[in-house]
């Protein structure tokens, strides 16, 4: 049995400074994005696809921006926790496939780094992470901001067959054996 998640996030630029982080990694760039947490929409696109996968609550609900807790939270919290709660549902995450949609910074250069990091983050080899960068040609959010979208595949985790549990033979029971249809002691 398998199921997909779907999970989609943006932010926009800060105005000024501020440090831009995708994926985990940090970015070189002029601005960072805004948001309650550290704004990595890459990894809040890929909690709110593992949450979607097990028909948990959305990233919102979990983790909501109005916990002073969460001022400046790193995201990679975030996608332990929904990874866990994936885990403890009985799955595993078979591969991801994500897309960073920004006119800049170019992600090319940092696609390697950022699927070494997601595959740590999830338990999973290069191969089955794909993240992909695309440009809006200056349609929205172009020079506003970054969107990401993922889609994770989950698959059942194989359940090891539970050992049969022997209570000790207490010394008075008489041993019972079936050959022959006859009891001995």
């Amino acid at each position: 049995m398998m199921r997909i998640g779907l999970g989609f996030d943006i932010h926009r630029f800060t105005s000024r400074g501020g440090t831009l982080k995708l994926g985990g990694v940090t970015i070189p760039h002029s601005r960072g994005l805004a948001g309650h947490s550290d704004g990595d929409v890459l990894l809040h696109a890929i909690a709110d696809a593992l949450l979607g996968a097990i028909a948990g609550p959305d990233l919102g609900e979990l983790f909501p921006s109005s916990d002073p807790s969460l001022r400046q939270a790193d995201s990679r919290r975030f996608v332990e926790h929904s990874y866990a709660l994936v885990r403890r549902a009985g799955w595993r995450v078979a591969n991801l496939d994500a897309v960073v949609v920004s006119d800049a910074p170019r992600l090319a250069p940092h696609k390697p780094k950022i699927r070494q990091a997601l595959g740590r983050l999830l338990e999973l080899p290069p191969e089955a992470v794909s993240v992909k960068g695309k440009t809006t040609e200056g349609f929205s959010p172009g020079a506003d901001g970054i969107s990401a979208q993922a889609v994770v595949l989950l698959e059942r985790i194989r359940r090891r067959p539970q050992s049969t549990v022997h209570s000790p033979r207490r010394a008075s029971a008489p041993r019972i054996r079936r050959s022959g249809g006859k009891r001995s002691a």
